[in-house]
């Protein structure tokens, strides 16, 4: 792993360990919105292939340290050349019912359990996915150092900040197209003046305690 101006790389370093070990299916997973107040979480599962070497790997990164535009772009390149990814999404009610730890791992499972290609070996981004009957390791920042995991990283994120876009226009007045659920000051306001809607987490404290 290298790093400009401070920023972390990520690299091949796991997965070419385990591909010399004859794994040739190495899944890497990452999730996007445990944190969001309002919307599901979502997990992105991704394959990529040992011979990849576009050019456009250079510029992966973890995705909340890249630009929209550039996340677009990645996106549709990992999914190009991936050799099966998946998308998983769980709704506020399953989070509301499990706890976001639990709904976390569940879109995890999903995106594993859907992949067109089954995995033979998991890099999962800080959780373990213990029902996961497949060989696996857990990476503490595995988004900033990790390829595969970044790239479901930038999958995740595109998808379902796409999914806030298109709930907007369901629920206008939030303006989740700007902070995709997320607990931001415009959020909060709005928040306050409307109250929560049915995409809203019931069990985080800021909606909470308006209802």
């Amino acid at each position: 792993m290298e790093a400009v101006f401070g920023m972390k790389i990520p690299s091949f370093a796991e997965e070419s360990k385990l591909w010399a070990q004859g794994y040739s299916r190495v899944a890497g997973i990452d999730e996007v919105g445990r944190g969001a107040l309002a919307g599901p979480v979502a997990a992105a599962c991704v394959i990529l292939s040992s011979q990849n070497d576009a050019p456009w790997l250079s510029s992966v990164r973890d995705s909340k340290m890249l630009s929209p535009l550039k996340r677009r772009y990645l996106a549709e390149s990992i999914q190009k050349v991936a050799l099966a990814w998946e998308v998983s999404m769980v709704p506020p009610e399953e989070i509301d019912r499990h706890g976001i730890v639990a709904a976390t791992r569940l879109a995890m499972g999903q995106a594993v359990n859907q992949l067109p290609r089954p995995a033979d070996f998991l890099l999962i981004d800080a959780l373990a996915l213990p029902e996961a009957s497949l060989p696996q390791k857990n990476i503490i920042h595995g988004d900033q150092l990790c390829l595969s995991i970044a790239c479901a990283s930038i999958i995740a994120k595109v998808t379902r900040d796409q999914y806030m876009i298109e709930l907007d226009k369901v629920y206008p007045g939030y303006r989740l197209a700007c902070h995709k659920g997320y607990a931001t000051k415009k959020h909060l306001e709005s928040l306050e003046r409307l109250g929560p809607c049915p995409i809203h987490r019931q069990s985080f404290a800021p909606v909470r305690r308006l209802i």
